[in-house]
């Protein structure tokens, strides 16, 4: 994984950009501009430190709102002497983000070329929010395929390496496969809904993922709320499995099996999980093979 998207090289340059960012802190006049690009340099270490490529920790966390609030800070504040900061806002808007982390920052970059206008003649002040106002839809319009297909690939991908753990769009996709498979194998396929607090649903998700079968699968439908599709013989040993599967979690969770003939929405189950009493498990009545 390290070298497949290059994560090294990714802190390697975060690094660099800390070194620099530290050296000016500690040339600068100003208290302020020092403080500011002290945190800055914080930031790209600490990030770099803490670098993960996981569909569990993505990008988009107010962790990335620091950069743009000290850049808007720096500019607004010392615009005399950090003026020409203001072009790094088309560097921010060309990362991958949501929208409302886009419409943030192109009003940041807007209110600070705004915030230039004491410091600038009035032509100098135009052209510079003409080439900021273009440039910007330039970054904006390259990364809107990326965000696009990242937004397709998270809805595709495992949510964690090498465990077979996926997305609720996922289970929307294989709940009628699977239907049709059971019913052309003559085999009894159910779906278990498990919940648990926010806190527990990574470590059971993992636990989860090492005790089924190969072929079997784990997803994460919101975050409470974890579901297995289970394939076995007959009703009775699916009820043994899951019997087995839940006593060896050591953990309460609140349980609820549908065999999947049975199974007329997955929103109407989740809604009845959400109506169960905590820790109880229930099993809808299901027809014995």
């Amino acid at each position: 994984m390290r070298s497949k998207y290059k994560v090294g090289l990714f802190r390697a340059n975060l690094v660099l950009g800390a070194v620099l960012l530290a050296y000016q802190a500690a040339v600068a006049t100003r208290i302020t501009d020092a403080t500011l690009l002290g945190l800055a340099a914080a930031w790209l270490a600490i990030t770099a430190t803490v670098l993960e490529f996981s569909h569990r920790h993505h990008a988009f966390r107010p962790w990335l709102l620091v950069p743009s609030v000290l850049l808007a800070a720096l500019v607004t504040l010392s615009a005399d002497l950090h003026g020409e900061w203001l072009w790094a806002w088309p560097c921010l808007l060309i990362l991958p983000q949501h929208q409302w982390m886009l419409a943030l920052n192109l009003g940041l970059a807007a209110f600070s070329w705004w915030w230039t206008l004491d410091y600038l003649s009035p032509h100098h002040w135009v052209l510079s929010g003409a080439i900021l106002a273009g440039l910007s839809l330039i970054a904006v319009a390259r990364a809107t395929p990326v965000r696009q297909a990242q937004r397709g690939i998270k809805l595709r991908a495992r949510l964690a390496p090498g465990l077979p753990l996926w997305p609720l769009p996922q289970l929307e996709r294989d709940l009628p496969r699977e239907s049709s498979r059971a019913m052309r194998d003559g085999v009894h396929a159910e779906l278990v809904l498990i919940q648990t607090s926010g806190r527990q649903l990574w470590s059971l998700a993992r636990q989860l993922c090492s005790c089924i079968q190969y072929f079997e699968n784990v997803y994460r439908l919101d975050g409470r709320t974890l579901a297995l599709m289970l394939t076995s013989r007959d009703a009775l040993q699916a009820d043994m499995r899951r019997t087995a599967l839940l006593d060896g979690l050591g953990i309460p969770v609140t349980v609820r099996a549908i065999a999947l003939p049975q199974l007329e929405s997955l929103a109407q189950a989740m809604d009845a999980l959400d109506k169960q009493c905590p820790s109880t498990r229930v099993t809808e009545e299901m027809p014995h093979d």
